[in-house]
C-alpha cells in the first residue's frame, strides 16, 4: 500500500499554476518600474527611488531591476529558460530584502518579508524546473540543462554580494560627501 497522496499529474498542476502565479507577480511589479503600470513611477520615478536606496547609477539600477522582476517574472510564467529566469528573479529580490532588512522581517514594517519569499519561490524554480507544462519542456529542455540550473542557483549569491557591495559603497560616500550640497546628484 503507497502512502503517496497526489498524482503526479497533480502535482504538475500545482507547479505550473505557482509558477505562473509568481511569474505574474514579479512581471506585474516590474512593470510598475519601466513603464509606470499599476500605480508604479516608470523609469523616472523608479531612478530616483534607487538613487535614494543608494543604487548607482541611479537609471540603469531602475532599468535592471524592472527587468530582472519584469522579464524575469514572465519567462518564469511561461517556463521558458527557467534557470536563468529563476536566478534573475531571485538575485533581483534578494537585494530588495537587502534594502528591506533594516526594518525587520515582516513586510507591515517595510521588513524583508516579501521580496525574501518571492526571491526563494524563484530559487526554487531555478533548482528543480519549470514542469512539464511549460515552453522548456515543450522545446525539449534546450535552455533547462541541469549545468544550467547548477550554474545559475551557483550565481544568485556573487550576484546579490555585488550588488549590496556597490549600495553600500554609494552610502558611504554619500554620507562622506560634504553636507553644503556641492556633490552634484545623480539621476
Amino acid at each position: 500500500m503507497s502512502n503517496v497522496t497526489t498524482s503526479p499529474e497533480a502535482a504538475a498542476a500545482a507547479q505550473t499554476l505557482f509558477r505562473v502565479a509568481l511569474g505574474g507577480v514579479l512581471a506585474a511589479h516590474g512593470t510598475q518600474k519601466l513603464f509606470g503600470w499599476f500605480g508604479g513611477g516608470g523609469v523616472d520615478g523608479t531612478s530616483k527611488g534607487m538613487h535614494a536606496m543608494g543604487f548607482r547609477p541611479a537609471k540603469p539600477s531602475a532599468v535592471l531591476a524592472g527587468v530582472g522582476e519584469a522579464g524575469a517574472g514572465l519567462a518564469l510564467a511561461l517556463g521558458m529558460a527557467t534557470p536563468a529566469a529563476g536566478a534573475a528573479a531571485a538575485t533581483t529580490m534578494g537585494v530588495a530584502a537587502s534594502v528591506h532588512a533594516p526594518n525587520g522581517f515582516f513586510a507591515q514594517e517595510g521588513g524583508l518579508e516579501y521580496p525574501a519569499v518571492l526571491g526563494l519561490a524563484a530559487a526554487a524554480f531555478t533548482i528543480g524546473g519549470s514542469g512539464p507544462f511549460s515552453l522548456d519542456a515543450l522545446t525539449g529542455h534546450v535552455l533547462d540543462r541541469p549545468w544550467m540550473r547548477i550554474t545559475a542557483l551557483a550565481m544568485i549569491p556573487t550576484a546579490i554580494a555585488v550588488q549590496i557591495y556597490r549600495r553600500e559603497q554609494a552610502l558611504a560616500a554619500d554620507a562622506a560627501a560634504p553636507a553644503d550640497g556641492t556633490a552634484a546628484a545623480e539621476g
